[in-house]
């Protein structure tokens, strides 16, 4: 037989018995394995494989997935929201030294300005922190200081309560209230407890220029603000354009997690009389402008109408 002449013996060699088998068994087998139903555990090794590239597919993507994460939170502190560690006492205790507040940056994109009553962010206006030491973060914390995971150490921006705003007039006279157009306003709600009002500092009447603020801290004898840099341009006011965004919430730490709201006292009616006033009459004076040359216009018709008549 083939198979003993291949093999030197009568018998069939052991180990070749598949060999010796019929085309159609063969060919069943081979259906078997190719549709996943064989009994030699083919499914379970194509099982392990789809395992095996789907570990690898998430390694792959991991990066990616790091990387979006990244650019989303540098767009977030860049445009919308970033962190600020408060350094020193000036704010108690509306703030305390180690509080972490959410920093407002987006309603400054669409020409929102500062109000009074806001907490607000704003870079150092030139000669106000000068002689503050600056800390010296490692890599690690400049890097998440700069997509915003955690609050800027090396930029010098200072935090302070938004008194007067352009166009006000503020003022505060030693045993009295500051005054904004002439209104007293009424801090026992925000200032620290045991200060005055201005006794250690008083000062005004200063008129706010348009497009700057006049800022104070509410532990007003442990704040160095607009009141102690009357000497430098702006007569201690700060432009706007310096200011970063409004405080909105102190995030951190979790006991001290609180919104920061406009006090009352600041949303007196007549607060604004001087500047409403401005702001009502400039409409009805260029309403008038504008409509004097449309009266003379339609006389001038008129009498040439009846002149050719």
């Amino acid at each position: 037989m083939a198979v003993g002449a291949r093999s030197g013996h009568d018998d069939p060699e052991e180990g070749h018995e598949q060999l010796a088998e019929s085309p159609e068994t063969v060919t069943d087998a081979t259906e078997q394995r190719n549709d996943g139903r064989g009994g030699d555990g083919s499914e379970a090794e194509d099982g392990g494989s789809t395992d095996m590239r789907k570990q690898r597919s998430f390694w792959k993507e991991l990066p990616l997935l790091i990387g979006i994460a990244l650019l989303l939170a540098l767009l977030i502190k860049t445009f919308l929201v970033q962190a600020f560690s408060i350094p020193s006492d000036s704010m108690q205790d509306t703030l305390q030294r180690g509080d972490r507040v959410l920093v407002d940056k987006l309603t400054p994109w669409f020409g929102s300005e500062p109000e009074r009553g806001e907490v607000v962010v704003f870079h150092d206006p030139g000669g106000w922190l000068e002689g503050t030491p600056t800390p010296d973060p490692n890599v690690v914390q400049k890097f998440l200081s700069f997509i915003g995971l955690m609050p800027s150490a090396e930029e010098k921006d200072l935090i302070k309560r938004v008194i007067a705003v352009g166009g006000d007039t503020v003022a505060c006279e030693k045993g009295g209230k500051v005054e904004v157009n002439g209104h007293p306003l009424n801090e026992d709600a925000y200032i620290y407890p045991g200060n005055t009002p201005c006794d250690d500092e008083p000062f005004g009447p200063i008129k706010v220029p348009e497009g700057r603020i006049w800022v104070m801290g509410d532990h007003r004898q442990n704040s160095l603000d607009s009141r102690y840099h009357q000497e430098l341009p702006g007569r201690g006011t700060v432009s706007t354009k310096e200011v970063v965004g409004r405080a909105f919430v102190v995030a951190w730490p979790v006991n001290r997690w609180s919104f920061l709201p406009v006090p009352d006292t600041f949303d007196q009616s007549d607060l604004g009389t001087a500047v409403a006033a401005a702001s009502t009459a400039a409409p009805g004076a260029l309403g008038l402008a504008g409509a004097v040359p449309l009266v003379l216009w339609r006389r001038r018709r008129l009498t040439s109408g009846g002149t050719a008549g």
